[in-house]
């Protein structure tokens, strides 16, 4: 089945999008979440992300297990929508997981699936230069994991202020 990257900066529209994709694939729709609740403030992110889906999504948590979870969810009638791929990293790069490794897994996993996949990414690298190692760092991994997802999708589309432009 076909795979779909979505990228895009902050408040782009790049979930927004994602997800009318997927509602308009008439599949039956799984959103896989990466997010962990860890301050009050991600809490109402993850609650209005939760709001703005329907009685017809079910939801998978996967903060770090991602390829796990594509694998085991992946069906010909079903649509994976893994909002979204940074905080995964942030999740792995703070269990200290090997993140070429989560990679290659996840690469696998996306190119196996039954069904479709949707992957959700932040656009990182467009910005100033960190002014420490951990941001580098996670700016870096987060440019590379772009890289190797947008490869591996047969679609990539970039949203910037709420308009996708096909890149793939």
């Amino acid at each position: 089945m076909p795979s779909l990257f979505v990228i895009g900066g902050a408040r782009s529209g790049k979930s927004r999008y994602a997800q009318q994709r997927a509602e308009d694939s008439g599949l039956a729709p799984r959103y896989i979440a990466t997010a962990q609740a860890f301050d009050a403030e991600m809490t109402v992110r993850i609650a209005r992300h939760q709001a703005e889906r329907d009685a017809r999504w079910q939801t998978v948590d996967a903060p770090l297990d991602l390829p796990h979870a594509i694998a085991a969810h992946a069906a010909p009638d079903r649509v994976l929508l893994v909002d979204c791929l940074t905080l995964w990293l942030s999740n792995l790069m703070l269990a200290e997981r090997h993140m070429a490794a989560a990679l290659d897994d996840l690469g696998q996993a996306v190119a196996g699936a039954a069904g479709l996949v949707i992957l959700v990414s932040n656009e990182v690298g467009q910005g100033i230069v960190p002014d420490n190692a951990l941001a580098r760092r996670f700016r870096d991994e987060a440019g590379w994991a772009n890289q190797r997802m947008a490869a591996v999708c047969d679609e990539a589309v970039l949203v910037c202020a709420g308009l996708p432009l096909k890149l793939k």
